[in-house]
This record gives structure tokens, C-alpha cells and sequence, in this order.
């Protein structure tokens, strides 16, 4: 029968060693173990802390005074002071077209040309029949003359001078109708150049060369729009129309701008021109017409803006920025941020806005501090961090950093905390 042998004597004490090596090695560490390891445990149960209880870190604005416009807005059209379809004032073949589609042109400029030569026909016509009627004219003056001196000699009758008296006017009325004629066939061979009868931008082309075009054509040539200066339709209600038709009269001129269609990027500035005489009934408003140089191009006939007239100006006023005004349950309140560190909530009365500032009519004071980013973190009674207010010992986080909002309406981004522990410049 087989048994197990044990081992040999001489590995016994190797592995006591190795025991008693393992045990002196854990008192080691656990004698000259690093107390910043102890630290960094109490760090991290810090950071374990309650998110309520930990200061939040949010952007500031002070209530300051400060003048806030009042502007009427409202929907508009782009109007042209003109816009001409360009005609052909004479029958023929539109053998050449001087224009470029979307080219800006004066008045005289020569868009297009007709076929002359059956108006040159005309007009030669027209001449030759008057230097024949001239003739005529010219003999029965000499014959008139004659027919006087032998009146007086006793040797015609009174009755011959006054036909030739009547003969003479018949030619000269002959004359003046075929100069008529001769003016009328120059004009028609004018026409045959056609020319813009007003500066603006062409539009496409109606008609292609070759063509055979007519007076009585419905669609044109072309279509020319007056582009400078351009102006702005829009309606405003009723009840504000007594305000701005006293601006409009007074000497001060009413600034208007045009905004594009997201009211994102202003298009042009103008004035105010005039007002309809009249309330539309369907609708409750009354159109204003408003005045562009339009300079640079940037409004085309038919486009859709929206106007902003500038009707009023409040003078100092309390004024913060527009995303501190929060809406509730209870209508419109702002946090207010307190010595010790904490916010409180106040309930308030916003009035116009103007950009990025909001007229306070009722709820502040000028001076208090009040929150404008990092709101959807607060509550009542929450601890803040703010630019101003730095944590001890500790560099603020990311977002900390905020300007000085209320004077300038702008909501300012935080930079992140350099190696030092404080705000990045």
C-alpha cells in the first residue's frame, strides 16, 4: 500500500521565510503608507457629498439704469416705387436684345431693337410727299403775288386773287399734314430702339430675338424694378397708430429696420415714410410705408421682412438682462443673489424689451445682483458660486466666470479654471 511521503526536510524552512517576509511587508505599508492617500479617500467622499447641498456655480448681472427703446413691429412686404413692363410701342422682328437678365440699368439705356428698314420705307414716303406738297405750295405763293400786281394794274378780276389766295392755303394745309406724316414715321423709327423708360434691375427675358413682336403683346419684353430705394409695406394695429403718426409728423425722423424672415440678421435701415389714410376693418391694423436707400442690394421686390419701427425711448429705467426672467406658476420671477452666498427667489414685473434687456417695472432694486446662467440648477435657498464670490481654498468650476451682463444686455460664456485655481483670464 502506497503512502504519501512527506516533504523533504530541507524545504521546510523556505517557506517560513517567505512567510514571515509576506507579514514584515504588510507592517510596512501599513507604517509608512502615504497620508495623502487618507486625503484623497476624505476628497473623494467629498465629491460623494449630496449634489443639493453643493454650491452651484452661476452667472451674474447687476440691476442697473439704463434707456430701453420702444419699437413697433410688424409683418412687411418688400414694395418697388416702380415696376414697368417693358413694351413694344411698334410692330416688327426683335432682331437684337442689349440687356443681360438681372442687370441693373438706367433710364435711356437701349434694351432691345426692332427691325428698321420697313420704318425707313415709311419715312422716305412720308418726305418725299412733303417736298412734292412744298412745291406746290411754293409755285401757288409765286402765282398769289403775281395775280396781286395785276390786280392793282386793273388787268385780273378780284375773284382770281382770292382763288389763288385759297389755293395757297390748301397747300400750305397739305404741307403741314405731310410734316405730320414725316414726324410720325421718325417716331415710329425711334421706337424701333427701345430704350428703359426707368432705372431698376431687368428681370428674365420675355422674348427671344427672332420673334415677331407686337404692341398689344400681354407679357412684355421685359420687366424692369426699381430697386433704389426700396421700400417696406407692413401693418401695425390701430391702437398704436395715434403714437406714430405723431412721430411722423413731428421733425424728428422715425428709424426703421428691415429683419429677414427668422428676425435673425437686419437687412437694411430706413425711415419711416407715411401712413394710410385709412383702418383696415378685416384686420385692425393700418399699413405704414417705410423708406430703404437699399444700398447694397439686400431687398428684393415681394420679399418678406419684418419691420421695426423705433416709436419711443424710455428714459433710465431699471433694466436687466432678458434670460434672468424666469415664468412660473405665478408669472414672471428672477433670482436674486443674497450676501451669504444663497439665492432667493422674487417675483417681478417685466416691462418692454429691447434686444437682450428687459425693462423691471416692478420687483427690483438698482444694485441687487441677479442670476442669468446656470438657472435650471437653482432653488430657493441654493448656494452659488459667482465670479465675484470665489470658493476658499478651491478654484471655481468651469462656467463661473460672468461680465458684466446688465450693462451690456449680453450673456457672457465662462472660461475654465486654469492650474491655479482660479477663473482663466
Amino acid at each position: 500500500m502506497l503512502t504519501e511521503q512527506e516533504p523533504p526536510i530541507y524545504k521546510r524552512p523556505l517557506a517560513i521565510v517567505s512567510a514571515i517576509v509576506i507579514v514584515l511587508a504588510g507592517v510596512w505599508y501599513l507604517t509608512h503608507r502615504s497620508p495623502a492617500s487618507g486625503d484623497s479617500g476624505a476628497q473623494s467622499g467629498s465629491r460623494r457629498m449630496d449634489p443639493s447641498k453643493r454650491p452651484s456655480s452661476v452667472g451674474t448681472a447687476v440691476v442697473r439704469l439704463g434707456d430701453i427703446n420702444v419699437y413697433q413691429t410688424g409683418l412687411g412686404t418688400a414694395v418697388p416705387r416702380n415696376v414697368v413692363t417693358v413694351h413694344s410701342r411698334v410692330d416688327g422682328e426683335l432682331i437684337k436684345v442689349r440687356f443681360k437678365e438681372g442687370q441693373i440699368v438706367k433710364a435711356g439705356d437701349l434694351l432691345a431693337q426692332i427691325d428698321p428698314r420697313p420704318y425707313r420705307v415709311v419715312l422716305t414716303q412720308a418726305r418725299g410727299q412733303l417736298a412734292r406738297d412744298s412745291a406746290l405750295l411754293q409755285n401757288a405763293q409765286l402765282d398769289y403775288e403775281r395775280y396781286k400786281t395785276l390786280l392793282a394794274q386793273d388787268s385780273t378780276s378780284q375773284q382770281q386773287l382770292d382763288t389763288q389766295a385759297a389755293l395757297v392755303r390748301q397747300y400750305q394745309g397739305s404741307v403741314e399734314a405731310d410734316q405730320g406724316q414725316v414726324d410720325s414715321a421718325n417716331l415710329n423709327l425711334s421706337f424701333t430702339q427701345i430704350t428703359a423708360p426707368s432705372s431698376g434691375r431687368a428681370g428674365l427675358r420675355q422674348v427671344d430675338p427672332g420673334n415677331i413682336v407686337h404692341a398689344s403683346d400681354p407679357n412684355g419684353i421685359v420687366i424692369i424694378t426699381q430697386i433704389q430705394p426700396m421700400t417696406v409695406i407692413f401693418a401695425v394695429p390701430e391702437t398704436r397708430i395715434a403714437k406714430i403718426v405723431e412721430k411722423l409728423h413731428s421733425d424728428e425722423p422715425v428709424p426703421v429696420e428691415a429683419w429677414d424672415r427668422d428676425n435673425k440678421n437686419k437687412l437694411a435701415s430706413g425711415v419711416l415714410a407715411a401712413a394710410d389714410n385709412q383702418v383696415d376693418t378685416t384686420t385692425g391694423t393700418v399699413k405704414l410705408r417705410a423708406e430703404f436707400p437699399n444700398a447694397d442690394y439686400a431687398l428684393f421686390a415681394n420679399q418678406f421682412v419684418n419691420a421695426r419701427a423705433l416709436i419711443d425711448t424710455k428714459k433710465q429705467v431699471s433694466t436687466i438682462p432678458s434670460a434672468a426672467v424666469q415664468v412660473g406658476n405665478a408669472g414672471s420671477f428672477v433670482y436674486i443673489v443674497q450676501p451669504d452666498g444663497t439665492v432667493t427667489v422674487r417675483t417681478v414685473t417685466p416691462g418692454i424689451a429691447d434686444g437682450n434687456l428687459v425693462e423691471i417695472v416692478d420687483g427690483l432694486s438698482v444694485g441687487q445682483t441677479v442670476v442669468v446662467d446656470g438657472l435650471d440648477r437653482l432653488r430657493e435657498g441654493s448656494k452659488v458660486i459667482t465670479a465675484s464670490s470665489p470658493p476658499s481654498g478651491g478654484g471655481a468650476p468651469p462656467g463661473a466666470a460672468q461680465a458684466a451682463a446688465g450693462a451690456t444686455g449680453k450673456h457672457w460664456r465662462h472660461k475654465p479654471a486654469n492650474g491655479t485655481g482660479q477663473p482663466s483670464s
